[in-house]
């Protein structure tokens, strides 16, 4: 048997040999990296089959004529190469994507330009990182008309002119960012018909007039100078869905066609809101558009380049990092589809529904924000929200008030006679917030806020998932603090209140799945938390000595994580770690973890090798007392007793004598 299997073997190496010699088809490799090999060249032995290639992070300063015909992929990145062969490219008839990003290529440009024109098939070139200027580019994108995606960032490009894409008129995707532009010529782009992704980040533009490209798509500005974004109004569609002017000048909102599809738009890190109103913003802007348009159709007083907002089917838009001082509520709540809002790091103290005058829009007392279900005001130093604006947020799910000075309104604000709605919103701005009037709450955020009191039945009328109520130092949580939230909080943070055990009462809370009471002063973990099916649990940084050994087996049930470091532990009552490290539940700082014995401090991940070790002596020494305490129990009763005898025998013989 053995022998017919070795022959059989035999036989198909011998077929397999005599294949290769007259030429049958072989399996060759497609796919070959050189990369970081300290090449100052690319080996000359390379297979004639292979279609993707990768010398990059190499020393090649040369480049010269390849012979691979079926090469579509080519990479020569991060070299010094400043010399291209005119006929560097001939053979490479497939070659559909190039990348010479980061070398010498404004050396000898005109020369390495002519051994690029040879590739009139290329869909893919980046040259990025060159310190190519102006000229140089040009030349190097003559006779690309099957150019798809270009790539010039990190050049010394100052301008761009209507000849620098006249032969890559087949352009989907450019990135021009970390350039020097400052000015762009019309028609540069406009050409460009199938034009839908364009980078010019990082660059000197000041303003963007008669924005035309109607096919772009994603439109990135960010890290420029640009004061404002003005776009004549026409009947055409504006595909543009993604905006970026983040990290700018802006001093007022874009101003874009009524018909247009922006869904996403980036604004963090400007200037608007410096002006003193809304009312004024949009005056200014009012003003800007017609100067810029020299239209004088638009002169009624009560005119708005804003109102076209009504028809923008934008979902996300972000507003950090402003200077808005008031709320604009006139504009934004234009945006019916708005989902998400980011409105953190601005200058708000309060938030009321008659921040802007109702002349630009006309008359809409209830302003709604339909759409609206993720809405950031961290770090504003907000003290009241009107209940109006509240409740004009009919669909929010979630509300970070992070770093703020808002106080929840407690049973007594609840219970005061009702007002006007229009009394409401002039209330003081250190008035607290009432939550319950956003019934789709389900995540709140009021993580340092500066709250001294959660009263009781504070959340009642709210079906909150997830609550942070940390860093609020030296907060009282009373008993019912947290009625009304049995059956839907899932996850809880109170760290960092400063808070003992006596001072933290949480009601049985049936789906908490997460709890972070770290950075406290507990000594015991709150007995309620039996009937939670926690999964992650985190006591860092307070005053734990052990933990309740039925407590911890009730709650391992379902808990995959805890954390534990920062505590004092007792080394020989560590039963409940035993359960835990039984049922493998995972401890990520166990490393950080300490315990004590009698002698010094260990880790918890030694004590664990060897408990017996640790607590050996400890074990004797305790078992020695108990029995010296119970032989000196017995000796005193013993000695009672004898003297209890002793006194009663006195006690009758003097009695004897007396009769």
């Amino acid at each position: 048997m053995l022998r017919r299997t070795l022959c059989n073997l035999l036989l198909l190496w011998s077929l397999s040999h005599d294949l290769s010699i007259t030429g049958a088809p072989s399996y060759h490799p497609q796919e070959q990296s050189w990369r970081n090999q300290s090449l100052f060249f690319i080996p000359m032995d390379l297979d004639v089959a292979l279609r993707r290639l990768d010398v990059s992070n190499n020393f090649i300063r040369e480049l010269h004529t390849l012979g691979l015909p079926h090469l579509q992929q080519l990479d020569l990145s991060n070299n010094q190469l400043d010399l291209i062969a005119e006929g560097a490219f001939h053979n490479l008839a497939r070659l559909e994507e190039l990348n010479l990003s980061r070398n010498v290529l404004n050396n000898n440009f005109g020369r390495n330009s002519k051994a690029l024109q040879s590739i009139g098939q290329l869909k893919s070139l980046d040259i990025s990182m060159n310190s190519l200027n102006d000229d140089a580019v040009e030349l190097y994108l003559q006779n690309k008309s099957s150019l798809g995606l270009l790539k010039l960032t990190g050049n010394g490009l100052t301008r761009l002119t209507h000849n620098l894409f006249k032969e890559s008129k087949g352009l989907r995707a450019i990135s021009i960012d970390n350039n020097l532009i400052a000015h762009i010529e019309q028609g540069t782009f406009e050409p460009l018909r199938r034009l839908e992704i364009l980078n010019l980040a990082k660059n000197n533009l000041a303003h963007i007039c008669d924005f035309k490209l109607h096919q772009v798509r994603n439109l990135n500005l960010s890290r420029n100078s640009i004061e404002f974004f003005v776009t004549r109004e026409d009947d055409k569609l504006y595909r543009l869905e993604i905006l970026d002017l983040s990290h700018n000048n802006l001093f007022f909102f874009p101003v874009v066609p009524a018909i247009n599809r922006l869904r996403y738009l980036y604004l963090q890190n400007n200037m608007v809101g410096a002006l003193n109103s809304e009312a004024m913003l949009i005056s200014e802007a009012n003003s800007l558009y017609k100067n810029i348009t020299g239209e004088e159709d638009n002169a009624a007083e009560d005119y708005n380049v804003y109102s076209k907002w009504r028809l923008m089917p934008l979902i996300y838009i972000d507003l950090s990092y402003n200077h808005f001082r008031t709320f604009p509520m006139e504009t934004l709540s234009l945006l019916t589809s708005l989902e998400t809002l980011n409105f953190s790091y601005n200058c708000l103290r309060n938030i009321s529904n008659n921040n802007a005058k109702d002349s630009a829009l006309g008359n809409h007392q209830q302003r709604l924000f339909p759409s609206l279900r993720y809405f950031d005001l961290k770090s504003n130093g907000l003290a009241y929200i009107s209940p109006v604006f509240l409740e004009a947020l009919t669909q929010l799910e979630t509300l970070n008030l992070q770093e703020n000075s808002v106080k929840p309104c407690g049973p007594v604000d609840k219970l005061r006679p009702s007002k006007s709605q229009q009394q409401m919103a002039a209330k003081p701005k250190t008035s607290c917030v009432t939550f319950g009037q956003i019934r789709t709450l389900k995540h709140l955020n009021l993580k340092e806020n500066s709250i001294k009191m959660i009263h009781p039945n504070t959340f009642e009328k709210t079906s909150l998932v997830s609550l942070n109520i940390a860093g609020n130092t030296d907060m009282v949580i009373p008993v019912g603090a947290l009625e009304g939230l049995q059956q839907s909080l899932q996850s809880l943070s109170i760290s960092e209140v400063n808070l003992t055990s006596s001072e933290l009462s949480l009601p049985c809370l049936p789906a908490l799945t997460q709890l972070n009471i770290s950075n406290n002063r507990l000594d015991t973990i709150p007995a309620s938390l039996h009937c939670s099916p926690l999964r992650e649990l985190d006591i860092r940084n307070n005053a734990f000595l052990s933990l309740n050994r039925s407590l911890i087996h009730d709650i391992s049930a379902h808990l995959d994580t805890m954390y534990i470091s920062g505590n004092s532990f007792n080394c020989c009552d560590t039963r409940w770690l035993t359960i835990l490290h039984g049922l493998q539940t995972n401890l990520p700082d166990i490393n950080q973890a300490k315990c004590a014995t009698n002698v010094n401090n260990i880790a918890l991940k030694d004590y664990l090798k060897n408990p017996s070790k640790y607590c050996q002596f400890h074990t004797k020494i305790t078992e020695v007392t108990f029995g010296q305490v119970i032989i000196i129990f017995l000796f005193v009763v013993i000695i009672l007793t004898m003297l209890v005898f002793f006194t009663m025998k006195m006690s009758c013989q003097q009695g004897s004598f007396m009769v």
